[in-house]
């Protein structure tokens, strides 16, 4: 009978918390591409048949934009293989155990999660105990 072999536990997953303060808006579908939001190191803008989805710093926003002020960014440090099975719901797990709403984005690489910055210390914590390093 062969010895069980035991692979090495892996690293914990890592998330950095990126330093601005994000707005969440919502355009008119039909409206222009908005260039202010573009003006960031950080944007994402998302058209669909019903609306513009805009996250970017909210110091970019207009005074007459409708938005969501004052998210926080957790990022999932990547890049990640899109065969992996369960990244998002792995990481949303402990914040929805903790009562914290999110906004999630993702890219190529990586997903990034959006927390109210009032509720960013208590996601840090779900998010540590739920097994995650935050740098």
């Amino acid at each position: 009978m062969k010895a069980a072999v035991r692979s090495k536990p892996a690293a914990p997953p890592r998330l950095s918390v990126l330093g601005e303060t994000f707005a969440v808006c919502r355009l008119d579908a039909e409206t222009e591409f908005p260039t202010w939001a573009a003006q960031s190191g950080f944007y994402s803008v998302t058209r669909t048949a019903d609306e513009v989805s805009v996250v970017c710093p909210e110091q970019r926003v207009p005074e007459d934009v409708k938005c969501e002020r004052g998210w926080r960014a957790f990022k999932l440090e990547g890049p990640l293989d899109f065969s992996l099975v369960g990244v998002l719901a792995g990481m949303l797990a402990p914040l929805a155990g903790a009562g914290v709403p999110v906004f999630v984005l993702s890219t190529h690489d990586t997903d990034y999660v959006l927390v109210r910055e009032e509720m960013l210390d208590l996601a840090a914590a779900a998010l540590r105990g739920g097994g995650y390093e935050i740098v």
